[in-house]
């Protein structure tokens, strides 16, 4: 083992900043004589040497610096693991964690906190769910893990149990004991008889003793806590709270013990810190009125007793006190104090404020109050005594000798200290009487709590150890306490180290440890600091410098040299040597704070006051003030409950005393009497000493568990860490003292299972793998591994080990795990190497194979070229030879053509020249043919004219010599004149017609235009439609399924449009029948009035024909309404002799018209309920249709039957014995008796039909039909219907009530999986009675409602319409508690298959994690294996959904049945997942991975995609367990993956990640930029997921089926006459 300080070994070098820094071993120097020199290296370059031997390394002796753990462990949340329990490690480990966001961390026995000084989502019910339960150890660190080990270790052990809480102000220590309060209040009702384990209780669960004590907290944190320097919510007190419990572990009440409450505080405040919280919750909070009543500002500066912090001390940041001041208020009416009560309360507060404000003067050496003071009148009055006494009392004081009594005036500094004495007298007052209030109430009344009680829990919230520049008296007092609570640790953790070695059976010889009872005896013996405290005070001219001077003569002793110390300068201190640092005590204060007395005046004074609630608050502190020659101090107030407990239960449940905060009070009234008793007066030290002491008896006789809360910063900045500070309180709070005693004997013990599986390969394969017995193999192992024995010692369960010896043997496993490895890898790379070779060779013989072929291919190219060359040569020659040849043919050819071309051009040339001089010669003589002609025409018209001109002036003269006669003229005038009429006739038509054709042509004008718009806005459709088409705006899929709707749509409207035909049809028939049977029935009865002989038979045909006439009459009534809602919502019945109409169904509306409806389907739209029938149709075929299909088939011919109806049945024909034939019997009388014997009745419906009915299995082949499944719906509504029918209201409705309570009762009569099949089915049969009930009421609500019948009884319209309601009413609420407890069962028994099966089970081979419960022997053994696994959550969900299938549930059911169940599964199974430790690896995440998919191929074989969704946020967690995390990217990549997850669920994960062997750890910067990413104070990042408890979600009621009949199938096997003849009437 001299090897430990091995080259690269990292260790610990003291820092002043930062505590502790690392360093790595550089140079290791060994010499011939057992020397070593070690050169280190820190991180920040500086070097260390260090001077040794073998033998001190080996024995870890020397100034060696501490090792540093490997980097696997510096992040363990248990320190009592790591390999090396040092001061450096723990700090280092919790500040790891602490920049992880893990603000808890065990160490042994302890948990400590550390104060993120920011909200965190760490507390919510989902949390405490998730501990509730579990075994410490299971989780990770937590409050509720040790809250509910204390639950636990009391349930079981039935032994009280004490939680201590301490650490300095600041740490968190009140917030954690809030926490452990809620926790306990939350989770002990269900661990009583109900279930094994418990629950979390809503808010509506919990008790009023729950809430009692919850309330407490507000109470005392307003009257108990201030702001501090250090804390914005600093308790100035120490209180211990008992939570009783009964033998059914319920909490039945409680008890409050306070210590030491900071009086001085109400009169003096340090800079930055503030009063107590109450004062400024007044100011702010009280109403307009009462502050003016009770002369309250809100500016707080006004009052000397909240001034003295300065600006800065309030508000307090993220605090409002008007807000907090209505908690207040609210808190003290929970735990029983009126609002009159509260006012007084408030009015002592408002006096103790004036009373601050009261001015004295100082006149030369006496002080002075003036008597118009209006503070001195308003404290007075609100207190109820005698401003005049109270000023001469507070100026003045009174000496009393044996013979008489001396007044005296005080100056103005005695009498300021007279006036804060008392205002801190009285507020002292006020604080007993409100905890003795408080446990009053938390006692129950007459103490029936401590009668009932048992056993208890106690949260002991008490101040830590303080040290600051300048130590009083209270911090003497408070380090007194947490030496005692030091010792009684140190005693309880080497108490716990022994009866471990004790229980072990091993051979340990009992260390020595550092024991602070020295400085507890200078404190508390009889000649101790205390003792002579209490001398000096009772002395009337005892003052703090003799009393320093007697310490020092009494104490600064050899003996006491190591614990007590005088300073080397000044006089007025003292040093003690407490257990965490030497703190020096400033003696100024101490006389007086120890006596702490009020004048006898002031207290007879304050006696007699008016003010009768300050009377009650002054007795309630007499009575608790403790007597001066008790020999042993007695519980104080608040303790008058507990007289009544016997012996046994006090020893049970032992009383821890608290500090009486009335010193000074005496007897009463009669203190002042005697100087004497003022002698007597306890002092407050003794007080305190008396109450520790009982406290300490009290946490004695308990099982205690330890709290450390720390302060990491003094800024009060979230996640940041002061080292120093830390390792000061780590210190102070003995944290550090623990792993010290722990250090001394066997630090680290491993179970031998554990220790087999971690270091099995230290021994050959030879023995592990035959090996079973874990102890032998274990004993192998550290034969092999450890030659020194006395470095371990083997227990009967444990190994136990000393320091070091775990790292010893984690070096060794790695050392073995490098040599098997470098074996592997030698191997590998042999085998690689052979494999290499061979492939060579193999490519060789290749390479020459082909090398030898292409050789071969190159001899044959080269003759093949040669080949080839010849035969070129040939052709070449050949080319050659042809082409000379063809060159002197083609020139022979050339010059021939040549020479024939210039011939022919020639001859061509020639015949053109003759042609032209032919063609000149046709065109001259051409033209001088025609110039002649042209002459000779000229000449020929000429001489025509000149004939022509002669022949007209001969005929001219004619004409004139005409035209002189009158008679000519006169024939020319009237021509001219007809001439005139008749164009101005023509000129007019013309003009008409001219006027016609215009007004045409503007028509014709306006239509062109009118078209020419109409033609440009097809155009633009046209080319919109283009762009449409173009565009694919309207899918071709779409289009068709457009076009195939309209079309149906359009036979809908020719069917409807058809039916309605045919329904006037039906009406005209049926007026037709009436009149021709109303005819009939006249005939008949004067028939009847003749024919008086046979008045008997008769009249039963009379009987007959009236019934006829009323059913016919019914039957068009039917039909007009029928007629009048097929137009808008009903469907044409099966056939016209239908004497029922069928449910509704829906259909499409018509077309509407102008935007309004049809008058018909006006008139006719009625008001529906909204349980009103409707059939919904689907696009596509589901479940729905395949029932709606079965209900059509189900019978042969089935009937429309409609509810509550008051028409005919089919009446079966007899043969009467008169003779007469063709009549019908009426057997309504038989009806009404077999529906009017209840008993009867109840007898076939309630036992055969309910009770005693057996329920088709599902999954049988083949299925039972819908009758076979509804038949006791059908014959439930068959009774009520026909009830309804002959008026029978009362009958029915006490047959509803009788069925619906039955099938209650027997449907949660089943439990467990035994729940499910009978739950479906009666949901199903539920649910079609409920469709039968909405059938009626919409009947109802178009008055169509019961009676009708001849045989009816008489009844209430109202009675029937309320029964209808009520029925329908409590039939839902049947469907839902049927649904909510087959849907309970369900989940208990998922729920328990939930984490085996999905998170545990490992089923997919070659990736079984050795993590978590797969241990060595487990893997040999092949045992251990979780007790569901994935079938069975699979066959669970095969059996529901088959039952919900074969009962023909709807579609909407199924979803909501899985997916709730779904949801369950994967928010349990998340939420395990993120709580779990040392669990969570890649290989884990592959085999939930494959459970997934084996549910999402479940789901999408049943069609249900949307069941997915519930286990996306574990896929997500399985994806990140499997994504890499070494850098930053890879968290990037994480995070986008991931999307789902919350920052806090991702560090989570990542912080819990269960690193594999060879599988580098995630790296402490990768998880701090893990925990960077989380926001501050997000509501939306919540670490669980709201935890699916048993209870069941809102259930959605499906619609209401289609009443196609009523079915009267009554089975064979069922014992049922009764109704099985009143089926038979029916039918």
């Amino acid at each position: 083992m001299s090897d430990i300080y091995a080259r690269g070994t990292r260790v610990w070098f003291p820092d002043r900043e930062d505590g502790w820094i690392s360093g790595e071993v550089n140079v290791v120097t060994k010499s011939d004589d057992g020397k070593v020199k070690l050169s280190f290296v820190d991180e920040r370059g500086k070097e260390h040497a260090v001077d040794t031997t073998e033998n001190n390394i080996r024995d870890g002796k020397g100034d060696l610096p501490p090792l540093r753990n490997p980097p696997l462990l510096e992040s363990a949340d248990d320190m009592a693991t790591l390999s090396h329990l040092n001061e450096p490690s723990v700090l280092h480990t919790i500040r790891n964690r602490y920049s992880q966001h893990s603000i808890y961390t065990y160490s042994g026995i302890v948990l400590i906190a550390v104060n993120p000084f920011q909200r965190v989502t760490l507390y919510g019910p989902e949390i405490i769910q998730a501990y509730s339960g579990r075994r410490r150890g299971e989780l990770d660190p937590h409050l509720f893990a040790i809250a509910e080990e204390a639950y636990t270790r009391m349930r079981q052990d039935g032994m009280g149990q004490t939680i201590i809480v301490s650490g300095e102000s600041g740490a968190g220590k009140t917030e954690s004991a809030k926490l452990i309060m809620r926790y306990l209040a939350s989770v002990n009702a269900d661990a009583s008889g109900i279930g094994s384990k418990t629950r979390v209780k809503g808010a509506d669960e919990t008790s009023e003793i729950e809430r009692q004590i919850l309330a407490t907290n507000p109470i005392l944190e307003a009257f108990g806590n201030a702001k501090t320097s250090r804390n914005d919510n600093s308790s100035r007190f120490g209180k211990y709270i008992q939570i009783l419990f009964d033998g059914k572990q319920q909490i039945v009440g409680a008890r409050i013990r306070t210590y030491l409450l900071e009086r001085s505080r109400l009169v003096y405040q340090p800079d930055t810190e503030r009063n107590y919280h109450i004062f400024y919750q007044l100011c702010a909070g009280v109403p307009i009125k009462e502050r003016r009543d009770l002369a309250l500002d809100q500016d707080v500066t006004k009052f000397a007793y909240m001034n003295q912090g300065g600006p800065s001390s309030t508000p307090i940041p993220g605090v409002d006190d008007v807000e907090e001041f209505r908690e207040t208020q609210q808190a003290l009416s929970t735990v029983g104090i009126s609002i009159d009560r509260q006012w007084a309360v408030f009015k002592i507060l408002a006096a103790l404020l004036h009373l601050g404000n009261i001015k004295i003067t100082q006149s030369r050496n006496d002080a002075m109050i003036d008597d118009k003071d209006p503070a001195l009148t308003l404290a007075t009055r609100f207190l109820g005594i005698s401003p005049v006494e109270f000023k001469k009392w507070i100026v003045k004081k009174q000496l009393t000798t044996r013979n008489e009594k001396i007044v005296t005036s005080l100056n103005g500094a005695q009498a300021t200290v007279v006036r804060d004495s008392v205002a801190k007298f009285i507020y002292a007052c006020l604080f007993e009487w409100l905890v003795s209030i408080v446990n009053e109430s938390l006692a129950g009344e007459d103490g029936e709590a401590a009668n009932r009680a048992e056993n208890f829990i106690g949260v002991l919230d008490i101040y830590g150890f303080e040290h600051f520049k300048k130590n009083s008296f209270e911090q003497f007092c408070i380090n007194y306490a947490n030496e005692k609570l030091q010792q009684e640790f140190n005693a309880h953790v080497f108490k716990l180290e022994q009866e471990e070695y004790v229980r072990e059976q091993i051979s340990w010889t009992f260390i020595d440890f550092a024991d602070n009872q020295p400085c507890i005896d200078i404190i508390e013996n009889r000649l101790g600091i205390l003792s002579l405290l209490d001398e000096e005070s009772r002395l009337p001219a005892g003052t703090d410098a003799s009393f320093l001077t007697k310490l020092v003569g009494q104490l600064d002793k050899p003996d006491n040299k190591s614990v007590f110390k005088k300073p080397r300068f000044g006089n007025t201190a003292f040093t003690v040597a407490h257990y965490a640092l030497d703190v020096t005590y400033e003696v100024d204060g101490f006389i007086e704070k120890n006596r702490d007395t009020v004048p006898d005046e002031q207290l007879m004074l304050l006696a007699n006051t008016q003010n009768y609630f300050f009377k009650e608050v002054l007795e309630a502190a007499l009575a608790g003030s403790k007597p001066a020659d008790a020999a042993t101090p007695t519980p104080s107030a608040g303790s008058d409950t507990e007289s009544v407990v016997s012996n046994r239960r006090q020893s049970l449940i032992p009383d821890p005393g608290r500090a009486s905060l009335t010193t000074g009070m005496g007897s009463g009234a009669n203190a002042g009497k005697s100087g004497r008793a003022v002698a007597r007066k306890p002092t407050l030290g003794s007080i305190f000493k008396a109450s520790l002491i009982s406290l300490m008896e009290t946490i004695g006789v308990t099982n205690v568990h330890y709290i450390r809360c720390i302060k990491p910063n003094e800024m009060k900045r979230a996640w940041e860490f002061a080292p120093q500070q830390v390792l000061g309180q780590l210190r102070a709070c003995g944290v550090l003292e623990t792993i010290r005693i722990s250090c001394a004997g066997y630090p680290s013990r491993w179970t031998y299972e554990e220790f087999a599986e971690r270091y099995y390969m230290l021994v050959p394969s030879a023995i592990w793998s035959k090996q079973t017995d874990p102890k032998v193999l274990c004993s192998e192992i550290l034969k092999a591994a450890i030659k020194d024995q006395d470095k371990y010692q083997a227990g009967l369960t444990k190994i136990f080990f000393r320091a070091g010896m775990l790292a010893y043997l984690e070096a060794q496993r790695t050392d073995k795990l490098n040599y098997l490895v470098t074996i592997i890898q030698k191997n590998m790379r042999r085998r690689m190497a052979v494999k290499k070779y061979q492939e060579l060779r193999t490519a060789t013989i290749h390479i020459q194979t082909w090398w030898r072929t292409i050789l071969a291919q190159r001899l044959v190219y080269r003759m093949r070229q040669e080949a080839a060359a010849v035969r070129f040569q040939k052709a070449i020659r050949r080319y050659l030879q042809r082409k000379q040849f063809m060159d002197v043919r083609e020139s022979v050819i050339r010059f021939q053509s040549v020479f024939r071309g210039q011939k022919a051009r020639r001859e061509y040339k020639n015949a053109r020249l003759q042609d032209a001089a032919i063609q000149l010669q046709r065109l001259f003589r051409g033209f001088l043919s025609r110039r002649n002609y042209k002459s000779d025409v000229k000449k020929i018209i000429y001489l025509q004219s000149c004939v022509r001109r002669r022949n007209a002036r001969k005929e001219l003269k004619a004409l004139r010599a005409e035209a002189r006669s009158a008679s000519r003229f006169k024939e020319i005038s009237y021509r001219l004149e007809n001439k005139v009429v008749e164009l101005t006739q023509t000129l007019q038509k013309r003009i008409a017609e001219n006027k016609e054709l215009h007004a045409k042509n503007d028509e014709l004008q306006a239509m062109l235009r009118t078209w020419q718009s109409r033609h440009e806005e097809m155009d633009s459709k046209a080319r919109q439609l283009q762009a449409d088409i173009q565009n694919g705006h309207v899918p071709k899929s779409k289009f068709d399924e457009l076009l195939a709707t309209k079309h149906e749509v359009d036979q809908r409207l020719e069917t409807v449009q058809q039916r309605m035909s045919e329904h006037e049809s039906l009406i005209q028939q049926l007026t037709d029948d009436l009149g021709r049977h109303t005819t009939l029935l006249e005939e008949r009865q004067r028939l009847l009035d003749g024919a008086a002989m046979k008045g008997t038979e008769d009249g039963v045909t009379i009987l007959s024909l009236q019934n006829e006439l009323s059913g016919l009459k019914d039957q068009l009534n039917r039909a007009n309404a029928l007629n009048s809602l097929t137009k808008t919502a009903r469907d044409v019945p099966s056939s016209p002799t239908d004497r029922y109409p069928p449910a509704y169904k829906a259909v499409e509306p018509a077309p509407l018209t102008n935007g309004a409806m049809a008058n018909g389907a006006k008139r006719h739209n009625r008001t529906h309920s909204a349980a009103a029938y409707y059939n919904t149709e689907k696009l596509e075929n589901g479940y729905d249709d395949v029932l709606h299909f079965a209900r059509r088939h189900a019978a042969g011919a089935p009937r429309a039957v409609s509810v509550a109806l008051n028409a005919q049945d089919a009446m079966p024909r007899f043969k009467p014995m008169n003779g007469l034939s063709d009549i019908y019997d009426d057997p309504a009388e038989e009806k009404i008796r077999l529906l009017e014997d209840g008993t009867a009745l109840d007898e076939d419906i309630l036992n055969s039909l309910i009770r005693g009915l057996k329920i088709p299995q599902p999954g049988t082949t083949p299925p039972p039909n819908l009758k076979e499944i509804l038949f006791p719906a059908h014959l439930i509504s068959l009774v009520t219907n026909e009830m309804w029918r002959f008026g029978l209201i009362a009958e029915s409705e006490r047959f509803l009530a009788n069925v619906m309570q039955t099938i209650q009762s027997h449907v949660m009569s089943f439990s467990g999986e035994d729940a499910i099949i009978p739950g479906i089915y009666w949901l199903s049969n539920v649910h079609e009675i409920l469709s039968f009930i909405c059938v009626a009421e919409s009947d109802m609500q178009q008055g169509i409602g019961p009676g009708g019948d001849p045989a009816c009884r008489e009844f209430e319209w109202q009675d029937y319409e309320r029964l209808v309601s009520v029925v329908k009413n409590d039939l839902d609420s049947l469907e839902f508690n049927i649904y909510h407890t087959f849907m309970v069962e369900t989940k208990k028994r998922l729920s328990k298959m939930v984490i085996p099966a999905l998170i545990e089970s490992q089923a997919l081979p070659g990736f079984t994690a050795t993590d978590g419960n797969n241990r060595l022997f487990n893997r040999l053994l092949h045992s251990a294996q979780p007790a569901f696994n994935m079938d069975d959550i699979l066959n669970l969900f095969n059996k529901v959904y088959r039952s919900l299938k074969t009962f023909y549930m709807e579609e909407i059911v199924i979803g909501q049945v899985f997916t709730e169940l779904l949801r369950l599964v994967g928010v349990t199974s998340f939420n395990d997942l993120l709580m779990r430790r040392n669990f969570s690896s890649w290989k884990r995440a592959m085999q939930i991975q494959y459970n997934i998919t084996r549910i999402e191929e479940w789901c999408k074989s049943h069609d249900m995609p949307e069941g997915n969704l519930q286990l996306e946020h574990l896929m997500q967690a399985t994806k990140l367990l499997q994504l890499k995390k070494a850098t930053a990217q890879d968290i990037e990549i994480i995070y986008d993956v991931c999307w789902m997850l919350t920052p806090t669920q991702i560090q989570r994960m990542c912080t819990n990640y269960f690193v594999a062997d060879y599988e580098n750890p995630i790296s402490p910067e990768i998880l701090r930029v893990v925990a960077s990413r989380i926001v501050p104070n997000d509501r939306n990042d919540h670490l669980l997921l709201t935890p699916e408890t048993e209870e069941v979600g809102p259930y959605e009621l499906p619609l209401p089926r289609e009443v196609t009949g009523l079915e009267t199938y009554v089975p064979a096997y069922l014992s049922t006459p009764h109704i099985r003849r009143l089926a038979t009437l029916v039918s």
